[in-house]
C-alpha cells in the first residue's frame, strides 16, 4: 500500500500547478488562512505558532494537540510556505519510510507541492522542496527545484551552495564550479563544496 501511495504522489505532484495536483494534494480553502509566510509580520503568525508550531513541534519532539505531524499539518495549511515547518517535515520524513506521517492530512510530498503552488515565486519554498527530494534520493528532481530556488533568489549563498552540491552529485562539474564561485563570493562559510570539487579535479588529474 505504501508503494502504491508513493507512486501516486510522485506521479501527481510532478504536475505542480496542475489541477490534478490540486485535487490530490488539496486546495487552499476551508482552513485558517492561507497566508504567505514571507508576509508574516502583516498577519497573525503568532496565533498558529503559539498553539501549533511550538519549539517542541519544530524540533520534532512531540505535538501540542496530538501527533507532531498534525500540528505541522495545521501550520502548513495556514502558511503553506512556512519555511521552518517544511524543514521540520523533512527532518521527520527522514525517520520513516512511510510516505505519509501519522496525523498528517496529506502525503509528505504534498506539503512541498502545496508550498510552491501557493507561492510560485518563493525561492525558499523551492529550496525546501529540493532539500526534501534530495533527502529522499531523488537527485534529478531536487536539482530542478534548487535551480528554481536560485532563479527566484540568485543572491542567496545557501541556495547557490546547495545547488552546487547537487550539480556535483549529478556530475555536472562545470555548473557546480560556477555555483560554488557564486556561493563563496556571497560569503558562504562551509568548505564542503570547494573540497568536493577539489577531489573531482584531483581525480581527473590523476586519471590523466
Amino acid at each position: 500500500m505504501n508503494k502504491l501511495l508513493l507512486g501516486a504522489v510522485t506521479a501527481i505532484v510532478a504536475l505542480t500547478g496542475n489541477v490534478q495536483a490540486a485535487n490530490y494534494c488539496g486546495d487552499f480553502t476551508g482552513h485558517y488562512g492561507p497566508f504567505d509566510y514571507r508576509k508574516r509580520a502583516e498577519n497573525n503568525l503568532a496565533i498558529v505558532e503559539n498553539y501549533h508550531f511550538t519549539e517542541q513541534v519544530a524540533n520534532g519532539v512531540a505535538g501540542e494537540t496530538g501527533p507532531v505531524a498534525g500540528d505541522i499539518d495545521y501550520t502548513l495549511r495556514a502558511y503553506p510556505n512556512h519555511a521552518r515547518a517544511l524543514a521540520t517535515l523533512t527532518m521527520l520524513a527522514a525517520r520513516t519510510n512511510s510516505p505519509q506521517l501519522p496525523g498528517a492530512k496529506f502525503p509528505t510530498e504534498c506539503y512541498f507541492e502545496r508550498a510552491v503552488r501557493y507561492a510560485p515565486d518563493d525561492g525558499t519554498a523551492y529550496a525546501a522542496y529540493g532539500n526534501y527530494l534530495n533527502q529522499q534520493g531523488k537527485t534529478d528532481r531536487a536539482l530542478k527545484m534548487m535551480e528554481k530556488a536560485v532563479q527566484f533568489d540568485p543572491e542567496n549563498p545557501t541556495f547557490n551552495y546547495n545547488l552546487g552540491l547537487l550539480y556535483v552529485k549529478a556530475k555536472k562539474y562545470d555548473k557546480a564550479s560556477a555555483a560554488a564561485d557564486k556561493a563563496y563570493s556571497l560569503g558562504f562559510p562551509l568548505p564542503g563544496l570547494r573540497n568536493q570539487l577539489a577531489e573531482v579535479r584531483k581525480g581527473v588529474s590523476t586519471a590523466k
